[in-house]
């Protein structure tokens, strides 16, 4: 396992075991001047495991890529992919402090 690579495939092997779908899942690495990117495609019947609730899972793989990271000596970031088809709402911005100040 080459080192530049070893974060890829735990992510790989990590959302593998949790899914109910591991032959959909798809890792792609990117690195730039920010560090390394993983973005990851899976089924969409398996985001709610991935994610957990209130993102908690999400959460963890997070941190687990971060000391993965560590390691290498380099920034891991995860971008999980909105799948194709979703129904999901996208977020409303939040209102910066000033602004809520002048409601």
């Amino acid at each position: 396992m080459a080192a530049k690579q070893s974060d890829q495939e735990f992510l790989e092997f990590l959302i593998k075991a949790l899914v109910a779908h591991p032959e959909d899942v798809v890792v792609t690495r990117n690195v730039d001047e920010m560090g390394v990117l993983l973005s990851l495609k899976l089924n969409p019947e398996d985001m709610g495991q991935v994610i957990g609730r209130q993102g908690a899972t999400a959460r963890s793989i997070r941190s687990l890529l971060r000391i993965v990271g560590l390691h290498n000596n380099a920034r891991v970031n995860l971008k999980i992919e909105e799948p194709e088809g979703s129904t999901r709402k996208p977020r409303e911005p939040r209102a910066s402090a000033d602004e809520e100040l002048k409601l």
